[in-house]
């Protein structure tokens, strides 16, 4: 018995070519749709968010910060016209160690040691009031937002939200910190109308 190959017939061969295309137009046209739903359906129980960019990006954190760097620029004017002063001090005292007793300059030396120690004391509990203030600032701007954190969490079916320093690797899906920054700033706009 031989084999024989038995060819297809011509209507045969294109009724053949015909579904391969339809099939593949049908892949090419479902593939992408496909793609965009589950794109798009994907919910995660874990969200991030940049909270340095959501405070410092927002109109709400803004004008915290501008507060903050303006107490912090009148604070270094201070401390540099101190210093200036000081300065001048020292220099003034230097000049009279020729001319006075040495007992006498050396009450005056332990004098302005003491009165430097204090204007330091005092300059450096500015900065660090300075600094509760900012993290204040930012512990309330934080409450102030958590409502509308909170709304996308539920929206997003999402169980945590984790701030992006603490994340090794993330989908890029699951950031928020755009959207967040968009609904605080929407909500500042319509507080303020």
């Amino acid at each position: 018995m031989t084999w024989m190959k038995k060819t297809p017939s011509p209507s045969r061969s294109r009724r053949n070519s015909k579904i391969a295309v339809w099939c593949l137009a049908a892949f090419a046209f479902v593939a992408p749709v496909f793609a965009q739903t589950t794109t798009i359906d994907l919910q995660s129980p874990i969200l991030v968010i940049d909270q340095d960019r959501l405070f410092s990006e927002t109109r709400l954190g803004t004008a915290s910060l501008e507060e903050i760097e303006s107490a912090a620029n009148a604070l270094k004017d201070e401390n540099q016209r101190i210093e200036e002063e000081l300065i001048g001090e020292e220099r003034s005292l230097t000049q009279q160690r020729a001319t006075l007793p040495a007992a006498e300059f050396r009450d005056l030396a332990d004098a302005f040691d003491v009165r430097v120690q204090r204007i330091r004391a005092e300059q450096d509990e500015k900065a660090r009031a300075l600094t509760r203030t900012q993290e204040e600032a930012r512990a309330i701007f934080f409450q102030d937002v958590a409502d509308i954190i909170s709304e996308i969490v539920r929206e997003k079916g999402a169980v945590v939200v984790l701030d992006r320093r603490d994340v090794f690797l993330s989908a890029g899906r699951i950031d928020i910190t755009d959207e967040a920054i968009a609904r605080v700033n929407a909500a500042d706009r319509r507080a303020n109308e």
